[in-house]
């Protein structure tokens, strides 16, 4: 298959249901920083303090990663002109690297591995992400 074919329909849904988990899964770790946070620092009040926290606290920034690979996903499926195949595998490739949990890694991986050592809700939602996003494409190149 060439690396500029349209994506297949199997393809396309595929993008769909892995978009879908990381919401699943953004929403999870949401909760459990959520929690870590009240604990630190006492009771967010409002939905809206919430939402200025998770955009603008440094708290939160580690949870920014997935929030772009999610709004990348979405540009992708709302776009007019059709995905190409290759872009959805880059796509799906970054997800899997992305959720990576290591307690030696990057922000996100680190922060990653303790919500799973702490949250059974993320380990199910990772446990979904991961079974989604499948095995990487022999073409990729893992450096992990």
């Amino acid at each position: 298959m060439e690396s500029e074919s349209h994506i297949s329909p199997e393809n396309l849904q595929r993008l769909r249901d892995v978009r879908q988990s990381l919401l699943r899964l953004h929403k999870d770790l949401m909760h459990w920083e959520r929690e870590a946070y009240e604990r630190a620092h006492g009771r967010i009040e409002t939905s809206y303090e919430f939402l200025r926290l998770v955009m603008h606290d440094q708290w939160f920034g580690w949870l920014h990663h997935l929030s772009e690979l999610v709004v990348q996903m979405d540009e992708m499926l709302a776009a007019e002109e059709p995905v190409a195949e290759s872009a959805a595998r880059a796509v799906i490739d970054q997800a899997r690297l992305l959720l990576t949990p290591s307690e030696t890694g990057g922000q996100f991986q680190r922060k990653y591995f303790d919500s799973l050592q702490h949250s059974p809700d993320v380990v199910l939602a990772h446990a979904e992400a991961i079974k989604l996003l499948g095995k990487p494409n022999p073409t990729t190149k893992s450096e992990r």
